[in-house]
């Protein structure tokens, strides 16, 4: 087999992996045009300072010695096997960088023999990327379940950023759907990801202080931190029991990122959704923006989802699903309030926030001084005073709720729903699970919403 056919086999085996985000087109180039599309396993990343760079994105191998019933390269699926040698993979990555194509690897593999051999195999291709080919650039490998401590060490000590995926919502999940693998053998790794990314931090911060030319210092251990992966809607779990462990994972393990993968049916088995189920992607949408409520906004799991509402709506952002359950939160004083309030206001984000904080100093804010900040007017307005809202005109209950409604829900797999359409009540979404019906969402808008008008 060539290099060209591994590298469609593997690219293509690495596009459930939803760490980073990869083009769906595959345009090849012609004798009159410059450049093509060509599916080559290109992804995107974000560098610290918000440049977007290319990334490689492959499977070393996809050929795994594991059973998860939730895989295509589980070991009981069909198609086509390959796996690199180390040496193929460094000059493949070397020779995209050269040709422009790419900012650096993301890679990742199937279990081939066992978690070590397959981490000696992925370690020998990043050495000689960083040996041989003194290859500086932007490096995320993911550490394979299992592995020694000394495996992930070597890994880290040759990679910006590592990621061990959690896969699943819960321990149960993860017994019952993937057998070979176990809970500590994916939890010890991420602590040992930590602690090195943690002294390493401290390493580089006593060698600025030394003066140390950035040049002569040492790369350090995953200096990028690290990130997982969880499977949504393969397993019964809960949003609020994901929401809960994506916390416990922030808080604990100190991750970058949990991305959350909508499951695509790969597999005719009983414990899995049907082949003709429809990957849960409004689902996965909703879990993200809780996700961004967690890491930039200060809520916490319990506040996004209490126990008596275990579900995210389907309808609603979660911001606007809590600030609607939370009517006495409201108003808010947008001249007086602390920032830690002003982020909990729909349509008011941290750049936002921070730019009201600094211009209130100098004036009293008006609707339309908010509106030249950046303030999202549209939901903001029904949560918030302003030093003239006492003059603005009063809004009827149902352009309050047609304005709260998530105009964006049709792009995941359902038309844009008429709000008061006699058609469309006590329907549900396409693979919305237990989400509230539109009349259901409308009328509780209706009710929180009023009370605050």
């Amino acid at each position: 087999m060539d290099l060209s056919d591994k590298l469609a086999i593997l690219a293509d085996s690495a596009k459930f992996d939803a760490a980073c985000t990869s083009s769906g087109s595959n345009r090849p180039g012609r004798p009159d045009g410059v450049g093509s599309t060509v599916g080559a396993g290109i992804c995107h990343s974000f560098a610290s300072d918000g440049r977007c760079i290319s990334l490689l994105k492959v499977l070393f191998s996809n050929a795994c010695v594991y059973d998860c019933r939730y895989c295509a390269n589980r070991r009981g699926a069909d198609g086509p096997r390959a796996a690199f040698t180390p040496e193929e993979l460094a000059e493949l990555t070397i020779a995209f960088y050269r040709r422009n194509y790419i900012e650096g690897l993301f890679l990742s593999s199937a279990v081939a023999r066992s978690p070590d051999y397959t981490m000696e195999r992925m370690i020998g291709a990043l050495a000689i990327l960083r040996g041989k080919y003194r290859f500086n650039g932007y490096i995320h490998a993911k550490a394979i379940p299992g592995a020694s401590p000394e495996a992930v060490r070597a890994l880290g000590m040759l990679a910006d950023r590592l990621s061990v995926n959690i896969e699943l919502p819960s321990e149960a999940s993860l017994n019952r759907l993937a057998p070979d693998k176990t809970r500590a053998g994916i939890l010890e790794p991420m602590s040992q990801i930590m602690k090195g990314s943690e002294q390493s931090y401290l390493e580089s911060k006593a060698l600025a202080l030394s003066r140390v030319q950035p040049s002569a210092a040492p790369r350090g251990f995953a200096p990028a931190g690290q990130s997982t992966q969880m499977i949504i809607g393969a397993t019964p779990e809960t949003d609020r029991a994901i929401m809960r462990l994506a916390s416990g994972l922030y808080r604990k393990y100190r991750l970058r990122r949990v991305f959350y993968s909508a499951y695509i049916p790969v597999s005719d088995d009983s414990a899995l959704p049907a082949l003709d189920s429809p990957p849960p992607l409004l689902r996965e949408h909703r879990l993200y923006q809780a996700d961004f409520l967690l890491r930039f906004y200060g809520f916490d799991a319990e506040e996004i989802l209490p126990e008596d509402s275990p579900s995210l709506n389907a309808y609603l952002d979660p911001k606007c699903s809590w600030a609607l359950r939370n009517p006495e939160r409201f108003p808010v004083d947008v001249n007086r309030a602390p920032l830690s309030d002003l982020l909990r206001v729909p349509g008011i984000g941290p750049k936002s926030a921070e730019r009201v904080m600094t211009a209130r100093r100098q004036t009293r804010l008006t609707i339309d001084d908010l509106r030249r900040i950046g303030v999202v007017l549209k939901r903001a307005r029904f949560f918030i005073e302003a030093a003239d809202t006492a003059q603005g005109p009063r809004v009827s209950r149902e352009d309050a709720v047609r304005a709260l409604l998530d105009p964006n829900a049709g792009r995941f797999g359902f038309e844009q729903l008429s709000m008061f359409d006699s058609m469309d009540r006590g329907r549900r979404l396409p693979g919305a699970g237990d989400a509230p019906t539109l009349r259901d969402a409308v009328e509780e808008a209706v009710a929180c919403i009023t009370s605050t008008l």
